[in-house]
């Protein structure tokens, strides 16, 4: 819950609209301020104090405990033009909350934490538990000084910066493993989710037994708890609380497999008494090895006092699995690039692009990210570049205009990309629906969109669609209308829509819609000429129930809408 307190009217004015805006994730804090913000920082994970910095530092200084548990504290200034945040930048979400706040007041993002006023990532933002002297360890990175790079594989992290490499020498240190290492001075420790737990327990198992076996089981391989995925266990089991109680202890989920599943899977030590109880002779190893990985601890017994074990685990390493983002930038505009797009480059280690698409974000890229970037006409190599370095374990973008999945990068990166890797799709806004918007609102009813390049489609298909949407009625896109090679195939469409459309039907023509150089007309069927139409244009057909009105192009939801205008024509 986000805390809110005011002492104006002016910051009241500016709470009341961040709660309209956050319905259910704020809480008003009213009263005398000091108690609104003894009770708001003691109840609530963040607060937003709509006060003067100096009152509020002054207000929070006998409440701070440790920058660990600290709610996150953002300060609004009284005019409303700067969201400041004060306390827990990293930890309590602040500058994150800082950059939501001054998105809903418009209202200028002030974040003074170093590494995000340089583009450094944080060692406590990269999702991973961290260890050791991180503090010495980030201002090393940000001073720019050597800091060795000791990592046991290749893992799909965002971009360290370039004075964070193997094999440097200086006396900072920022180990990725999930082995334990005694981090000195200068050293900090990345533990890496590599290591599934399978766990198998008698009813009524306590969790201080599950806990300890696990404990004692990792300590002894040389393994970090802070690197458990996940535990495993047969289905039967899903509900045992011991069991159930040891993953929340953990922090980590519980998955749980069929006992034919794990019946199975081929295991070293199989015993009968699991096959007995829950019909899999293996319940820690297979379920172990069903997380997928290499078994680096067999089963262990735990060893109670007095009494018989009842618990059983056994330890798998999973191997990196790389990260595939295939990234749409939209139209072009910047304001149309959407949030979780800039978020993903940011993530990206390794960006692979078409070098105009790439200088349309590079400024938004982390210090250190290799990118990879090639001209017109390499669509399927760059998807094969992308692919293969996400199978070394990294973190790849690979970018492309409009929407990926659109006439984009995401087609061929799929047909490459296998079950080796993880991939995510980032949705951007299409041409078709940029130019839309500029046009008015031509796509109101059903449509379609058609590219009428043959270079990777015969032209008899491309013409058998046409015809198609032609004769359903459909609003038509057209995308990659004409070129200097290909000169024919818009006309050859248009007269294929002529056919069945009246040559008043508008037609809206966009050229490089949100771009600086933006264009765009409404004219009709008869009256468009192919030759004022390039690879930049966006051509949209209306139906036979399109209008244009007031300049704009608009199609009805409905047919009955048509209907009730040719009455009104009639009746005239």
């Amino acid at each position: 819950m986000i805390g809110l307190i005011s002492a104006t009217a002016a910051g009241t004015m500016a709470r009341d609209r961040l709660a309209a805006a956050w319905p259910g994730r704020t809480a008003v804090y009213e009263g005398p301020v000091r108690e609104a913000v003894q009770r708001a920082f003691a109840e609530c994970e963040q607060l937003v104090c709509f006060l003067a910095t100096g009152a509020v530092v002054r207000l929070l200084a006998p409440l701070l405990s440790d920058k660990s548990a600290d709610p996150g504290v953002v300060c609004v200034d009284e005019a409303g033009r700067h969201a400041v945040a004060l306390l827990g930048g990293h930890g309590g979400g602040a500058n994150a909350l800082a950059e939501a706040v001054g998105e809903v007041l418009d209202a200028a993002p002030v974040v003074t934490t170093a590494t995000d006023a340089t583009g450094v990532p944080g060692l406590d933002m990269l999702g991973l538990p961290v260890e050791g002297d991180v503090a010495g360890v980030s201002r090393a990175m940000l001073d720019g000084a050597p800091v060795e790079l000791r990592a046991d594989a290749v893992r799909p992290l965002p971009p360290l910066p370039p004075n964070v490499f193997p094999g440097a020498e200086g006396p900072a240190v920022l180990h990725v493993t999930d082995r334990i290492v005694e981090p000195g001075s200068l050293a900090a420790v990345l533990r890496p989710a590599s290591l599934a737990v399978g766990v198998g327990a008698s009813r009524g198992a306590p969790v201080e037994e599950v806990v300890g076996l696990i404990r004692d089981t990792l300590e002894e391989a040389g393994l970090s708890p802070l690197s458990i995925a996940e535990l495993v266990t047969v289905d039967a089991k899903a509900d045992e609380p011991g069991i159930v109680a040891a993953a929340a202890r953990f922090g980590v989920p519980l998955r749980t497999c069929a006992a034919e599943e794990l019946a199975r899977i081929e295991v070293p030590n199989p015993s009968g008494a699991p096959l007995a109880a829950v019909g899999t002779p293996s319940v820690a190893e297979a379920a172990a090895l069903a997380a997928g990985g290499e078994l680096l601890v067999p089963k262990r017994k735990s060893a109670p006092q007095g009494r018989a074990a009842m618990v059983t685990c056994a330890v798998v390493r999973r191997a990196p699995r790389g990260r595939l983002a295939v990234v749409g930038l939209g139209p072009g505009a910047r304001d149309l690039l959407t949030p979780r797009a800039r978020e993903e480059l940011r993530r990206a280690s390794v960006l692979v692009g078409l070098d105009q698409y790439v200088d349309q974000i590079r400024d938004l890229l982390r210090p250190g990210t290799t990118v990879l970037e090639s001209g017109l006409g390499a669509e399927e190599a760059r998807a094969r570049t992308a692919v293969a370095e996400a199978r070394k374990g990294h973190a790849v973008a690979l970018i492309g205009s409009g929407d990926a999945g659109v006439y984009a990068m995401a087609s061929p990166a799929l047909a490459e990309a296998g079950a080796d890797i993880d991939v995510v799709g980032v949705p951007g806004v299409t041409a078709a629906l940029a130019a839309a918007a500029i046009l008015g609102a031509p796509l109101g009813h059903d449509h379609v969109s058609i590219s009428l390049s043959d270079l990777h489609t015969p032209w008899e298909v491309i013409e058998r669609r046409v015809r198609a949407a032609a004769e359903a009625d459909l609003i038509v896109t057209f995308y990659n209308p004409r070129s200097r090679g290909r000169d024919w195939q818009l006309p050859k469409a248009l007269s294929i829509l002529s056919e069945y459309r009246e040559p008043a039907t508008p037609v809206g023509v966009v050229r490089n819609a949100s771009r600086p150089d933006e264009s765009s007309r409404v004219t009709s069927l008869a009256a468009l000429d192919p030759a004022t139409v390039d690879m930049m244009t966006v051509v949209t057909v209306g139906n036979t129930a399109t209008r244009e009105i007031a300049g704009r192009m608009v199609t009805p939801r409905g047919y009955r809408w048509q209907a009730a205008t040719t009455a009104r024509e009639g009746a005239k």
